[in-house]
Order: C-alpha cells, then sequence, then structure tokens
C-alpha cells in the first residue's frame, strides 16, 4: 500500500539529515520559485505582439538578471556551508567504529573494545524470514547506542565501496590504504538499512548495510554478550 513517505526521503534518524531534509526541502522551494518566474517571463515575451525585437540595450534589466541571481545563490550556498561543516565535526565520541569494505561485503571493528571484529554479508533470499528485506537484510548488523555520538573509521581492503545509510545522512568512500571518517548521533532506536554506493564490481548490489540502534543498557549487553561468545 503506498503512503505519503514514499514521496520524499526516508524518516530521519540523526539531527544531520533532519538538517538534510530541512535544506532540501528549502532549495526545492527556491528552484520551483526561480522556473515559475522565468517560464512566466519567456511565456510573456514570446506571446507579448509589442515586445520590440530591435532592442539591442536595456542595461537596467541586464543588472537585475545578474545581481539577483547572485543573491538567490547566497541564499543557498550559506545553509549548504554551515551542513558541511557539521557533517565533518566530530566532538566526543563515545565509541568508535571501523568499516572495511571487501568484494563484496563489509567488516566491523569496535576498536574501544577487546576482540570484537565480524563480517556482514547479506541474507540470500532463500534465507530470509517474516519481516525482512530482500537485498538489505545482513547476517551480522552494526549494533550501536542510541544518544552517544558514534565515530565512524571507513577503509577498503580491495576496490573503492562507499559506506552508506539515507536514515543516518551518512556516506563515506572507503578507499583501499586511506582512512576516512564520519560521526553521527542517533536520536531514536530502530534498524536503518543503506548500501555500498560506489560501483565496486560484478555483486556491487549485494553488500548491504544495517545499522541497528539500542539504548545504552541493551549496547552494553551485546558488547559483554560478545565477549562472552568469542
Amino acid at each position: 500500500m503506498s503512503h505519503w513517505s514514499q514521496l520524499s526521503l526516508q524518516d530521519a534518524a540523526t539531527p544531520i539529515m533532519t538538517m538534510l531534509i530541512s535544506f532540501h526541502d528549502h532549495a526545492m522551494l527556491v528552484i520551483i520559485l526561480v522556473l515559475t518566474f522565468v517560464a512566466y517571463a519567456m511565456a510573456a515575451l514570446a506571446l507579448n505582439k509589442y515586445t520590440s525585437r530591435n532592442t539591442y540595450e536595456a542595461q537596467a534589466i541586464e543588472a537585475i538578471w545578474t545581481i539577483l541571481p547572485a543573491f538567490i545563490l547566497l541564499f543557498l550556498a550559506l545553509p549548504s556551508l554551515q551542513l558541511l561543516y557539521l557533517t565533518d565535526e566530530i566532538v566526543e565520541p563515545g565509541v568508535t567504529v571501523k568499516a572495511i569494505g571487501h568484494q563484496w561485503y563489509w567488516s566491523y571493528e569496535y576498536t574501544d573494545f577487546r576482540d570484537i571484529e565480524f563480517d556482514s554479508y547479506m541474507v540470500n533470499t532463500e534465507d530470509l524470514t517474516e519481516g525482512q528485506f530482500r537485498l538489505l537484510e545482513v547476517d551480522n548488523r552494526v549494533v550501536l547506542p542510541v544518544n552517544i555520538e558514534v565515530r565512524l573509521l571507513v577503509s577498503a581492503a580491495d576496490v573503492i565501496h562507499s559506506w552508506t545509510v539515507p536514515a543516518l545522512g551518512v556516506k563515506a568512500d572507503a578507499i583501499p590504504g586511506r582512512l576516512n571518517q564520519l560521526s553521527f548521533i542517533m536520536q531514536r532506536p530502530g534498524i536503518f538499512y543503506g548500501q555500498c554506493s560506489e560501483i565496486c564490481g560484478a555483486n556491487h548490489s549485494f553488500m548491504p548495510i544495517a545499522v541497528e540502534s539500542v539504548d545504552t543498557n541493551s549496547f552494553v549487553s551485546w558488547v559483554n554478550s560478545f565477549n562472552e561468545e568469542s
């Protein structure tokens, strides 16, 4: 059954994604207004039989259509630059996770804890259970605490990949021999899905990402249970 969320972006799970959605709406409004005005002006000039085709200079109009677009671009650039700064800002991360891209799966290391590392493979269609999403579910999810800043270090072991989760508003290229980083704070518990967003080979479509956001006590219990299993 169709619903309204299909017409827009995914529901935001982080402050950055909330700001990205607001900027998207802000930019779309400006674009629609500009498109409407330009289309009206072109139609009015084309259909006006009194329009002079012998006019070679109109300095006032030329000044307006030079200065006005500059202000419009400034109107878009300022919030965009603010967002770019905030996406790179890392203050006091409570948890650090390293994601390494492989052909074609992800491996994760929780560098704050001893011996917590695992591979994350896509669950095959025939192995899915009720409620799981095809091409998005994995055998080992990334479990992270809610309302705590997470620092993610991203790299690759073979070719270029891209760690992307739309609901979190994060996307970072995983490049062999290089370490990229990003941060995010999840504001609500849930499971958030993403995929590799860089064409990395034949099975590019089959290396999804699943992040599970849980409360702090559940995260500590997960860490303890993981250590006990190890």
